[in-house]
């Protein structure tokens, strides 16, 4: 009996495709407000342009390498879907129409390229970065979602389980963002100047979009409106809510005072934590996660500073060690009520599932790391991907686009000069770290 449309589970596709479309331009937010005000723009222009650039090559090669049938020992999928071909309104994968199906998961490929983008802001060239995004989304992005997504993956045949993208999203955007930032080198100031964001309001606007949109992210991924994926909707709301306590303990004992920086950082840092978890844990093991992710994350923001390398916005401290994070815990707080199976250290299950976890990381993170750092140098040596001294100091939106966020007299601390530009460079809050 051919496979049939399950109304509500298409229903609540539709949705969360639409609630994970959303978290690219609360990214835009986000990220943007972390950078000095003469970069704003290019910051939300990096994550916009994202969605049109990943959809032609999602829609022309992505969705088959990722999710066509397997073209071989797990590592890559088939060309059979090339454009879609093959796929009708009446095709039916996973309960709902393939349609949807390759639709949500193009909007995860969109989110996590643009993730990358953090981790070079306030230098890369905008017309080196449209070349990165389709690049990156197929020989980066398709095949590992193949690995641990696709049909006969081999990771996923080796029994990593990663429910909505801890290894997929998380772990290979941080890889991918310390690579590029390897190859473009620390911005101007770095490790001297303050650079904090100049707009918390919009780091709040950003984190609240990207938590809203995560409901759909994680409990989208169940596929269907059923008791997982509203066991997965409590795990991702309180894995936020203990993330971004545990940061904010962390910040009071060690700093004297939580932030709202912290705030949301922290919130993010526990959902990221939860994506490949969400499905593999309760409720208590939950707050685990979140506390952990929190808690680890908040320091490892630092890191970098002893390292010498400039994650501008904290892409490897977070998206990173926060996907780290949930992906090991897995290992031990996997519980067999949610996975139909699995079982983790805590539950009975031995080392074995956390050993797999760790293959996982660290195949994903070294894949990533080294052809994200290819393409980068490949790029760099032909076409250049950092901007010039005088633009970056000066400020790249004007350089770049023309155009400015703000106008004098209107910001407190806006550029200034011919449409807002600062002809001498400098500003009183350069760019996104936090203070730290």
């Amino acid at each position: 009996m051919p496979p049939t449309i399950d109304p509500a589970a298409t229903a609540w596709l539709l949705t969360s495709t639409a609630l994970v479309l959303l978290m690219t331009p609360g990214l835009a937010i986000f990220y943007g407000g972390m950078v000095r005000t003469t970069g704003v723009l290019n910051m939300l222009m990096m994550s916009f342009i994202s969605i049109p650039l990943v959809t032609v090559v999602w829609l022309l090669f992505g969705y088959t390498l990722a999710f066509g049938d397997d073209a071989g020992g797990g590592l890559i999928g088939g060309l059979e879907h090339f454009a879609m071909t093959g796929i009708t309104p009446g095709t039916v994968r996973s309960g709902v129409p393939e349609l949807l199906y390759a639709t949500f998961e193009l909007t995860f490929a969109i989110l996590t390229v643009a993730l990358v983008s953090g981790a070079i802001a306030d230098r890369a060239k905008f017309s080196a970065w449209m070349v990165f995004v389709p690049v990156w989304a197929l020989v980066v992005f398709a095949p590992i979602a193949h690995w641990v997504w696709g049909p006969n993956g081999w990771l996923a045949s080796f029994g990593v389980l990663d429910f909505a993208g801890g290894l997929v999203v998380e772990i290979a955007s941080g890889a991918s963002a310390l690579a590029l930032a390897l190859v473009l080198g620390p911005r101007i100031g770095f490790k001297v100047d303050a650079m904090r964001p100049h707009n918390l309001p919009f780091v709040l606007l950003g984190a609240g979009l990207l938590w809203f949109g995560w409901f759909g992210f994680n409990a989208g991924s169940a596929f269907k409106a059923d008791g997982l994926a509203a066991a997965v909707f409590l795990n991702t709301l309180v894995a936020g809510c203990l993330g971004m306590l545990g940061w904010l303990i962390v910040e009071q004992i060690r700093d004297g005072r939580p932030t709202t920086f912290g705030a949301a950082s922290g919130a993010v840092a526990g959902l990221v934590a939860i994506t490949p978890s969400c499905g593999s844990v309760n409720a208590l093991g939950a707050v685990i996660v979140g506390v952990a992710a929190g808690v680890v994350c908040s320091f490892a923001v630092g890191w970098k500073f002893k390292a010498g390398y400039d994650d501008s916005l904290d892409v490897v401290g977070v998206h990173f060690t926060g996907g780290v994070v949930g992906t090991l815990l897995i290992g031990l707080l996997a519980n067999r009520v949610m996975t139909g199976g699995s079982r983790g250290l805590f539950y009975g299950g031995g080392l074995a599932q956390l050993g797999k976890q760790a293959v996982g990381v660290v195949v994903v993170a070294l894949w990533s790391f080294g052809v994200s750092y290819l393409i980068g140098k490949v790029i760099d040596r032909v076409m250049g991907f950092r901007v010039s001294k005088e633009d970056e100091i000066g400020g790249i939106d004007f350089a770049l686009h023309a155009e400015t966020a703000y106008v004098e007299g209107v910001h407190g601390h806006a550029p200034r000069g011919l449409f807002g530009h600062h002809p001498h460079g400098g500003d009183e809050r350069p760019a996104g770290d936090g203070g730290r």
